[in-house]
């Protein structure tokens, strides 16, 4: 079964996300970008709100969007936000040559590291091998452009698969996200990403707007193959 990770920005969407039935609460800033970054400071008080109540969901959290030409400022983001507490530390990985040595010094960083490759321009799947074969616990693929259209728009199918395939054989978890619609679940349950990534579909409008509870149920009941009350809008 595909879990749902739902992207929240406070602790009231945290708590929310949590209560309405996400299995992964991801913390990030939607208006600053695909991967935007919260403060330090907020990451570290929604964990603690919700270890506060109780809540076991694993957190993630973004290092913001940063090119590969920053490996400092890079290295630097993920020892801050690993801090926090957070069980896994998100950071973007773009397509082009300085992206190999990012990986290899992500994968020997004292944080538990999720790389998330940008899919706008297709996946490289050298660069997919090349992270199957270092230390990390789950890779994922997301665009950076959600107004271009959805994951589904950029990849193929067929490399989807073929990317699912290599991340599960290195046995890693493997995630999806990329402006997802309720439209897209029939092709995620083709696919069957262990997680997949959601804010706007579960937004009252566009991903900068706040949380739906009704549309966190609602998504919530799709995915993990439970009735809908009421019809859920795309």
């Amino acid at each position: 079964m595909t879990r749902m990770l739902v992207s929240v920005r406070s602790v009231q969407e945290a708590l929310l996300a949590a209560r309405g039935g996400a299995d992964f609460i991801d913390l990030k800033e939607p208006g600053e970008g695909a991967l935007g970054g919260l403060p330090v400071a907020t990451i570290a008080a929604i964990v603690s709100a919700l270890r506060a109540h109780d809540i076991a969901r694993p957190v993630s959290a973004t290092i913001g969007d940063l090119p590969m030409q920053a490996l400092p400022r890079i290295r630097a983001q993920v020892e801050a936000v690993g801090a926090c507490g957070v069980d896994y530390v998100k950071v973007g990985i773009e397509r082009g040559p300085e992206a190999f040595a990012v990986l290899d010094a992500l994968a020997a960083c004292d944080w538990p590291v999720v790389p998330v490759f940008v899919a706008d321009r297709g996946l490289d799947a050298a660069l997919v091998a090349h992270a199957c074969g270092l230390e990390f616990p789950a890779l994922m693929a997301d665009t950076a452009d959600k107004q271009a259209g959805s994951l589904f728009d950029a990849v193929p199918m067929a490399d989807l698969r073929h990317f699912l395939a290599l991340v599960r054989a290195s046995g890693r978890l493997v995630g999806l996200a990329g402006a997802l619609r309720t439209t897209h679940i029939p092709l995620l349950q083709a696919l069957a990403p262990d997680f997949a990534g959601f804010r706007s579909a579960v937004c009252v409008g566009d991903r900068k707007t706040a949380l739906c509870p009704q549309r966190l149920a609602a998504l919530a009941a799709l995915l993990h193959g439970q009735a809908v009350d009421e019809p859920m809008p795309a």
